[in-house]
């Protein structure tokens, strides 16, 4: 036995078990396979797919076992799935749970009975207040990491620059209000985009069904199919593609050429669908921005084995593919 060992792992490989007991407090060192938890929006974005194979890969290559969940784009839903790992038996419990909320508050209480229980807890993708808050209260790991989602905005803006230097208007495919993540793109976008190209925001939820649904919508009246439009900007490849299908099936001929011809913008950049997309040229251009599951993953694996936490917060940088001199010259990935 020992006293609180916070700071002295010394045993890789190894972790300890905290139990509460009438004399207090007090931990163990037991071998076991250590377990995580990630928590992510939904299975139906090739990003998220992404996510959840990263964790996977990291997972192996770490020793560990990792069981990945999917929200349904549900917050309520998310809440009530992650409470019950927390709330079994303590023997049980996962010595972590990576999750990136559905809603823009990012679970504050769930987070506190992770805490409580002993267990490490990593945002993705969110700022949220309450890390701070625990990571002075709790022994175990709390922290967050995030690709730099106003960079992300920023980089959209200069692409709308490089595909439109003449000006013009564009059609902005936004994700959910609450997200932090829609809000620092749309930021970003704002900032650096030239102040001759005015914006149309039209909202969807991450997905491309979601898009598909929304641009389906917003065709069904009068004036939208003979709009003056000269581009598709989406928060992310999987709501650029359900976009680029909706203007496939539900445009009149005599002006679909005009709307599928329009450059496409994304985000996200995953090698086997916006990369490629953008090949092929149904994408003009996208972001890569990693995922970040598999690395989160393994800062909270370090960390528990060395009692060494990280900062608050990581941001992980992204970049235009292709290049902003590529994409204004016409050439792809």
């Amino acid at each position: 036995m020992s006293t609180d060992p916070s700071g002295d792992f010394r045993y890789p490989g190894y972790f300890w078990l905290r139990s509460i007991c009438a004399r207090g407090e007090y931990y163990s060192v037991v071998a076991k396979t250590p377990s995580f938890v990630v928590s992510l929006l939904t299975q139906d974005n090739d990003y998220q797919v992404e996510q959840a194979a990263s964790a996977e890969d990291a997972a192996r290559a770490l020793g560990v076992d990792v069981q990945i969940i999917y929200a349904d784009n549900d917050s309520i839903l998310q809440s009530q799935q992650i409470l019950k790992f927390i709330q079994g038996n303590p023997e049980l419990h996962p010595d972590g749970i990576v999750l990136e909320p559905v809603g823009g508050t990012g679970l504050p209480q769930v987070a506190r009975a992770a805490a409580d229980a002993g267990i490490g807890w990593v945002v993705l993708n969110r700022e949220v207040g309450y890390v701070s808050q625990l990571r002075k209260l709790c022994a175990s790991p709390v922290f967050s990491l995030a690709a730099d989602n106003q960079e992300i905005g920023r980089i959209q803006g200069r692409q709308l620059a490089a595909l439109a230097p003449k000006g013009g208007v564009v059609l902005y495919i936004q994700g959910p209000s609450d997200a932090d993540a829609s809000k620092l793109r749309s930021a970003g976008m704002l900032e650096t985009k030239p102040s001759n190209i005015q914006v149309k925001v039209i909202k969807a939820q991450w997905t491309e069904a979601s898009a598909y649904k929304a641009i389906t919508n917003w065709l069904q009246l009068s004036t939208s199919q003979r709009a003056q439009i000269d581009l598709i900007c989406a928060q992310n490849d999987a709501m650029a593609a359900g976009a680029r299908k909706a203007f496939q099936q539900f445009v009149n001929n005599d002006v679909k050429d005009h709307w599928t011809n329009l450059p496409f913008l994304g985000v996200d950049g995953v090698p086997k669908t916006g990369q490629a997309w953008v090949r092929e040229g149904s994408l003009a251009g996208t972001i890569i921005t990693p995922p970040l599951a598999g690395k989160a993953l393994e800062m909270l694996v370090a960390a528990l084995r060395s009692g060494r936490f990280p900062q608050e917060t990581t941001l992980v940088e992204p970049r235009s593919y292709p290049t902003l001199e590529s994409l204004a010259n016409g050439r792809r990935g």
